[in-house]
């Protein structure tokens, strides 16, 4: 099947091509067996602590797509550090971004009505339609500034790995959703709205049945009493696989909130997600949008000294810089 179709108004081209760049780079590396959400925090050319990337500035997370884009940078140039910021916020702090550094694009997803449209809407008495774009930004690591304050170049360190388990545990509990432990295999039945995981002694590393409660636990929050995503598409199709990479990166990110290594618990999906991409240019961004989402929905319920410094944000982040 062909990809949905470009726009055809002023503009469209360079929209579309910051879509299939974006796609692009995410296709190439699940054709390569990599998960741009499951990165290698453990190698020794991975510095950074683990967690989410934030604006060095505003203290902001950043969300959705720009997460994954600002992970893989860390990764390929090993920064030491999750903390971002544009030329001018470093020149505001009495920094500077160093001489011959490249930026990283980050982007901010928003909607525009075409003077066409406008028209036809006041003809019509309709309301009128909105066409989605993204728009560019360039950040640079704080490890490619010079002249920072100490506070914003220094890297918080991951929480100690005895608090990881409690706080899911505590989390699960507080979201309401009706979790069961038992059986020989994980999922969620949306009709039912409940999760059901094996006992934790069933997974060969005890940290895996965490990862699966949390991707579990991202399917449910899309429940229509939720976040309200489309559960329609049966086993096999593309709907059904693009709910599996929304809970996929959801757990994802949720894991780099509380101090978990992310790794895949469904690599077998990615044949059907590569299909998705392929069709649809636009649907890592959507499905990194809804995912942002959901992990911010679960994290809400961490108790107040548990709670992450910023939120994951949701949807793509508006004020990406």
């Amino acid at each position: 099947m062909a990809r949905q179709d470009r726009t055809a108004h002023a503009g469209g081209s360079t929209r579309t091509n910051l879509y299939d760049e974006i796609t692009g780079k995410i296709i190439a590396e699940l054709e390569e067996g990599r998960l741009p959400w499951v990165q290698p925090w453990g190698r020794s050319t991975t510095q950074a602590p683990l967690g989410l990337p934030q604006n060095a500035s505003t203290g902001r997370a950043y969300s959705g797509i720009n997460i994954l884009i600002l992970w893989g940078a860390v990764v390929q140039h090993g920064f030491p550090g999750q903390g971002w910021l544009t030329f001018r916020q470093a020149l505001s702090l009495g920094g500077n971004v160093r001489k011959g550094e490249h930026g990283t694009t980050v982007v901010y997803a928003d909607r525009f009505t075409p003077e066409d449209e406008k028209r036809r809407a006041r003809e019509t008495g309709e309301e009128p339609g909105k066409i989605p774009f993204l728009k560019r930004f360039t950040v640079f690591n704080t490890a490619q500034c010079e002249g920072l304050p100490e506070d914003i170049t220094v890297a918080v360190p991951p929480p100690p790995p005895g608090l990881i388990e409690p706080r899911v545990e505590a989390l699960i509990k507080a979201t309401g959703i009706d979790f069961r432990i038992g059986g020989h295999r994980a999922y969620y039945v949306p009709a039912l709205d409940h999760v059901v995981v094996p006992p934790p002694q069933a997974y060969f590393e005890p940290i895996d049945w965490h990862r699966t409660a949390l991707h579990e636990m991202g399917h449910a929050t899309g429940h229509s009493t939720r976040l309200n995503r489309d559960f329609s598409g049966s086993f096999g199709t593309r709907k059904y696989a693009f709910e599996e990479l929304v809970a996929e990166i959801t757990a994802a990110f949720c894991c780099a909130s509380l101090g978990i290594v992310p790794t895949v618990r469904h690599a077998d999906y990615i044949g059907s997600w590569l299909e998705v991409l392929h069709e649809d240019n636009r649907a890592i961004v959507r499905a990194a949008s809804k995912a942002s989402k959901a992990a911010d929905w679960l994290l809400a319920f961490l108790p107040d000294e548990d709670h992450p410094p910023t939120g994951v944000a949701a949807a793509i982040d508006r004020r990406a810089a």
